[in-house]
């Protein structure tokens, strides 16, 4: 069965802004499914777009911002 965003419901959801860059943390429960957590990277480009981009590993100033919204995020799962 091919992935429906539709079926996707956000439960959570918080943005951490950083220069040129930003961290999303989010729970999300597919098709009534079990809550997962979800952490995602966006990078500006020169226009000033946002594009994906592979999250991998992070600072230390963005994995202080981000722990305490992952905790935050879990308490609604």
């Amino acid at each position: 069965m091919p992935y429906d965003k539709s079926l996707d419901v956000e439960v959570f959801k918080d943005v951490q802004v950083f220069e040129g860059t930003r961290v999303s943390v989010g729970v999300f429960s597919y098709n009534g499914g079990e809550k997962k957590l979800q952490l995602g990277r966006e990078n500006q480009d020169a226009s000033g777009e946002w594009r994906f981009s592979k999250l991998g590993r992070m600072t230390k100033a963005e994995a202080q911002a981000v722990i305490p919204v992952m905790t935050k995020a879990v308490e609604s799962m």
